[in-house]
């Protein structure tokens, strides 16, 4: 099955108001309305700047949030999930490493903001990914499982079309350190498995997942030929002029590679 590639720059807590502007002018100008229509590309600026950004950008590139809450409150500093479809927003990640290992979001949390985002008809970029030692203790696929397990499950068949997994092995996210791509795809090729057994056939050969970790423009083709991999959730790459590489390395139909 074809399934339609996707790219996302996580810009991250960077940028100001002048770099961003000139950043997604950059992409703008190289990436709306070059050709690259047979693919979703997403950039998610910090929370400050979703409004400027989603200003500037063109309609061909989505915004996303990079987090959000399950509901609104009296919860100072965030976003839920429901403000986040107010801003007009179609995406948000959920689960990022950074988010489970620095601020504490435990499987529980993250399960609630899932659902929330789903109900709220937003698309889901839902992370996962192991740690250095775990990945030593040959670990990986059950950390993985587990996160998919707490996360996913019990996601009615109907809402799949609007999540996108990204693996993003801990020990590759801003340590310049990249999977290899056979690592990368069998990693990955072992949670399209998961989803074939958890949740059906059709849904894992439908369902996007793409790999994070310090993707750059010079290893994405390498990764990108894996069958498996269907794009990429890119960091500090997204904030400079590569991304634009990055995005047309991905849209290379696999055949020609």
């Amino acid at each position: 099955m074809s399934r339609t590639p996707f790219i996302g720059g996580n810009f991250k807590c960077t940028g100001t108001a002048a770099t961003l502007t000139a950043l997604v002018q950059e992409f703008n100008t190289n990436i709306a309305g070059k050709g690259y229509d047979g693919c979703d590309i997403v950039v998610a600026p910090a929370t400050p700047y979703i409004g400027l950004v989603k200003g500037v950008v063109r309609r061909e590139i989505g915004v996303a949030a990079q987090n959000c809450i399950a509901k609104s409150g009296a919860f100072t500093g965030e976003m839920s999930a429901e403000q986040v479809k107010d801003l007009g927003l179609e995406y948000v990640i959920l689960g990022h490493s950074e988010r489970r290992h620095i601020f504490g979001e435990t499987h529980a949390v993250i399960s609630d903001k899932v659902r929330a985002c789903l109900d709220m008809g937003l698309t889901v970029i839902f992370c996962i990914g192991e740690t250095l030692q775990e990945r030593e203790q040959n670990r990986t696929a059950e950390v993985c499982d587990e996160q998919l397990q707490s996360g996913l499950t019990g996601v009615p068949l109907a809402m799949w079309d609007k999540i996108v997994i990204a693996y993003e092995p801990v020990w590759a996210i801003g340590t310049g350190k990249v999977a290899t791509p056979a690592q990368a795809q069998e990693t990955i090729a072992a949670v399209r498995s998961w989803i074939a057994t958890k949740i059906s056939a059709p849904t894992a050969a439908s369902t996007r997942i793409i790999y994070g970790g310090s993707v750059n423009a010079k290893n994405c083709a390498s990764l990108w030929a894996q069958p498996d991999i269907d794009g990429f959730l890119v960091g500090g790459a997204s904030t400079k002029p590569e991304f634009v590489d990055i995005v047309k390395a991905t849209t290379v139909p696999k055949s020609k590679l």
